[in-house]
Formats: C-alpha cells, sequence, structure tokens
C-alpha cells in the first residue's frame, strides 16, 4: 500500500504525462516556471535564444529533471518567426503533445520616445508581441483540450513610467490576445490568462536600469518582489483548480497597481 506521503506526491503531479513550452526559461521566472512545472509532472521544453545562453539552459534542464520531469532545451531567436514555429512542431515531435503554453520570454526597451529607433521598435514588437501570437495561434489548433496558455506582461499595462513606452506597447498586446483567445478556446476548456508582475530582483529587470532609477523603483513601488512571490501564481493558473478562470489579467505587484 502507499503511503500517504506518495498519494499526496501522486496528488501534486496533476501535470504527469503532460507536456509544456516556456519561451525564455534561462533564468529568472521562466527558469523558475520550468522548475514548477517538473515538480507537477511535466515534460518541459525549455527555450532560449542561441549558444550564448545554452548553459543557463543546461542548469535550467537540470533542475526540471531534478524534480523528476523531462527537459527538452529548444534554441530559437524570438525574432525569426521561422524559428518561433519550430518551438510548437519540435514540442509534439519530442512529446506527443502539448499542454501548456507559458509565453515567458521579453526584452525591454527603455529610452526617451524620441530616441526609439525602428529597429527598437521592430525588435520589441518582434519578441514580446509577435512570437507570443504565433505560439499561441499554433497551441490553439494543436494544443491538447483542457490546456493552458499564460502569458507574462508587465504591471505597466495598468500605470505609466517614462522611457517604457515601447515595451509597455508591446506588452499590452497579450492582455488582448487572452481575452479574445479565452472565449474562443473556451468550448475545448483551455484557459488563456494574462500575469502581469510588478518590478522583481531579477537580471532581467536589472538590465535596463542604472542604480538611480532602482532606488527611485524601489522608493515608488515599496520594494522589488521575487520570482516566488510570480511563480505560485502561474502555478495555480495551470492547476486543475483555475479550470474556470479563463481571460483574466493578474497583477502581482505588492499593491502599487492594482486594477
Amino acid at each position: 500500500m502507499s503511503t500517504e506521503r506518495e498519494q499526496d506526491r501522486e496528488r501534486e503531479r496533476y501535470l504527469a504525462g503532460k507536456a509544456a513550452v516556456v519561451t525564455g526559461a534561462t533564468r529568472g521566472l521562466g527558469r523558475g516556471f520550468a522548475v514548477m512545472l517538473a515538480r507537477h509532472g511535466a515534460r518541459v521544453t525549455v527555450h532560449h535564444h542561441g549558444e550564448s545562453s545554452r548553459a543557463e539552459a543546461e542548469e535550467t534542464a537540470r533542475l526540471v529533471r531534478a524534480e523528476g520531469g523531462e527537459a527538452e532545451l529548444l534554441a530559437a531567436d524570438l525574432a525569426d518567426p521561422s524559428a518561433v514555429e519550430r518551438i510548437t512542431t519540435d514540442t509534439l515531435r519530442r512529446f506527443g503533445r502539448l499542454d501548456v503554453l507559458i509565453n515567458n520570454a521579453g526584452v525591454i526597451i527603455k529610452k526617451p520616445f524620441v530616441e526609439i529607433s525602428d529597429q527598437d521598435f521592430e525588435r520589441a514588437f518582434a519578441i514580446n508581441a509577435r512570437a507570443p501570437f504565433l505560439l499561441s495561434r499554433a497551441a490553439a489548433s494543436r494544443m491538447t483540450d483542457g490546456g493552458r496558455i499564460v502569458n507574462i506582461a508587465t504591471s505597466i499595462l495598468g500605470c505609466s513610467f517614462p522611457f517604457y513606452a515601447v515595451y509597455a506597447a508591446s506588452k499590452a498586446s497579450l492582455e488582448h490576445y487572452g481575452r479574445g483567445l479565452a472565449k474562443e478556446l473556451a468550448p475545448r476548456h483551455i484557459t488563456v490568462n494574462t500575469v502581469a508582475p510588478g518590478a522583481l530582483d531579477t537580471p532581467f529587470f536589472y538590465a535596463a536600469e542604472t542604480k538611480e532609477s532602482v532606488d527611485a523603483i524601489r522608493q515608488f513601488t515599496g520594494g522589488l518582489g521575487a520570482v516566488d512571490d510570480v511563480v505560485p501564481a502561474v502555478e495555480f493558473l495551470v492547476s486543475p483548480g483555475a479550470r474556470w478562470l479563463t481571460g483574466q489579467t493578474l497583477f502581482v505587484n505588492g499593491g502599487f497597481v492594482a486594477r
């Protein structure tokens, strides 16, 4: 007979046999999501950009396997539509199904509006808006009924900061994709939601900031959040208990933006 602890472990592994994709899974939120999914039994496609991020992706894969999950590394430049298409195709080839898609990858362009170049605009929308669109479109036709799509946006959707205009605009599209697609996929019991984190103590945040801007944001927001503050929200959204929660945007930011 199985012990009570083993039974609890079995109940926790509600993603056993299922397959998930996490874009930008090399570190920070992406790594946190990948490890969480593995803890619940999922097989995970660990997406990363290319050779420069391979070592970090391999560490994420190691952590996924340490949780008892399978991991498949997949390099793809999200600015390249053909590379984005391969993410879904290769996941289906490797695992035979797709049950969870977390559109996590993003790029911050932080500049005065008048200094945003055409190339900046195109890069921001290619990675933050077009890549999630392509992945969600593919998932809409290939995902197993009862699946989950989670888009990772930003709390700037609900407020305004100088110099973040193109970043916020490109991320805002995720909320609208999610609302429309949620209604279309509801008959198949596939949920689509958006999580909008606040400023987090991660390399992704610091890469676009100076010490002065970090101090100002800390003061304005009451402090930075952590990966572990956001992962539980996504953990709930991919769980059986969230089957009736769809088309929503969940702000996770310590209350500095409430909507």
